[in-house]
């Protein structure tokens, strides 16, 4: 569940290499996975039953349908998380698959933060902390110096954990039904 997608910055950005291991600790890996691959797809869709679940759960008593989980990856593509303009970052935690977190660059100095995930049994190890350090080399990679974004107010713990890294509230940059609050953080 994001806010309406922008147009992507008509000049090619640098490659951007993730590192290969957090500094939040060892047992955490993050790289960059192409985001049309099947793995990846898996995580983005668990990502989306997640947020949507909860919205539905909030707004309407209910879990989300399977219809309405593919009418949303149809309707808010990622496509835009790849190369040149953006990545999509997996994380691992002691080897299994456990995270991902996409960045997309909005105009040349601003990348735009993207379907942060981690699977509900691996949070609270440190895999939030090993994703943003790993979008902050990404950004940086990309050419930006600031990285924004936009979530609900439902997502309290994912707010928390952008407000333990550096993200401070922000006017409104996006629109969408889903954007209630908005974050950046300028990277030094």
């Amino acid at each position: 569940m994001t806010s309406t997608p922008r147009a992507h910055p008509g000049s090619p950005a640098s490659a951007c290499p993730a590192p290969s291991a957090s500094p939040a600790s060892s047992a955490w890996t993050v790289a960059a996975r192409p985001v049309d691959d099947p793995v990846s797809a898996v995580l983005l869709r668990e990502y989306l039953v997640d947020v949507a679940d909860r919205y539905y759960r909030l707004h309407e008593g209910r879990d989300s349908t399977p219809e309405e989980i593919e009418r949303a990856l149809a309707e808010i593509p990622s496509d835009d998380l790849a190369p040149p303009h953006g990545v999509f970052l997996m994380a691992r935690h002691e080897g299994e698959l456990a995270g991902c977190a996409g960045l997309r660059l909005m105009d040349p100095r601003t990348a735009e933060l993207k379907r942060v995930y981690v699977r509900p049994a691996k949070r609270g190890l440190g895999g939030g902390a090993a994703l943003l350090a790993a979008v902050e080399a990404a950004a940086a990679g990309l050419g930006a110096g600031r990285i924004a974004l936009d979530t609900r107010l439902d997502l309290v713990e994912a707010r928390a954990l952008y407000a333990r890294h550096g993200y401070r509230e922000v006017p409104p940059f996006t629109e969408g039904p889903y954007a209630e609050v908005w974050m950046a953080k300028e990277l030094g």
